[in-house]
This record gives C-alpha cells, structure tokens and sequence, in this order.
C-alpha cells in the first residue's frame, strides 16, 4: 500500500508564491508516476502538472510557465513550487501516485489565494 501526505499549504498573496510537498510511503520508488491535482469549491477537480518516470514534467496551460514539479527520489518526495498565484487558484491541492497500475490520492492541502 502507498501513503500521500500533502504539506504546505496555506494562506498566501495575490502574486505570491507557495511551495508544495507530498511525501510517499509504502511501496513507492522513482519509477512511479506522480502528479497534482487542484480542486475549487465547486469546481471539478483538474490536473495541475506530472512527472513521468523518465522525469519529463508536463503542465496545464494555465499553470505552465509559473508552476514547476519535481521529484526528490531518494525521498520518494514530489514538489510543486507555485509563483504568480492568483486568487482563482484557490483550491484543494491533491497529490496523487500511480504505482504498478494502481492509484492512489493523498488527502490534500488548502492553498488559498487572497489578500
């Protein structure tokens, strides 16, 4: 079994910045795809941004350019640092693993955008 746990989260300013962390436990190594997930109050959840095996980061158009993802293997450990943020990215922040094809989400982090 894989265990996500966000941390980071917060209140942070219109054009601030906020580092995101979700540490994994549990039968998790580098090899596995690894991703964040945001969800608004009554907004579906979307993807944010992932990581592949190979390190290859990919990115919503909407956070690309401001958002970066990144791993620390040894730490089985994925990072989402957030700059520029605007109040409309307030939201639940998800980590989430997929790992020998199966899935699983952390319980996520409130970031909240606002003055």
């Amino acid at each position: 079994q894989v265990q996500l746990v966000e941390s980071g989260g917060g209140l942070v300013q219109p054009g601030g910045s906020l580092r995101l962390s979700c540490a994994a436990s549990g039968s998790i190594d580098s090899f596995s795809y690894r991703a964040w997930y945001r969800q608004a109050a009554g907004k579906q959840r979307e993807w944010v941004a992932d990581i592949l095996t190979s390190g290859l980061t990919n990115y919503a158009n909407s956070v690309k350019g401001r958002f970066t993802i990144s791993r620390d293997n040894a730490k089985n450990r994925v990072d989402l640092q957030m700059n520029s943020l605007n109040p409309e990215e307030t939201a639940v922040y998800y980590c989430f693993a997929r790992v020998s094809g199966a899935e699983y989400w952390g319980q996520g982090t409130q970031v909240t955008v606002a003055s």
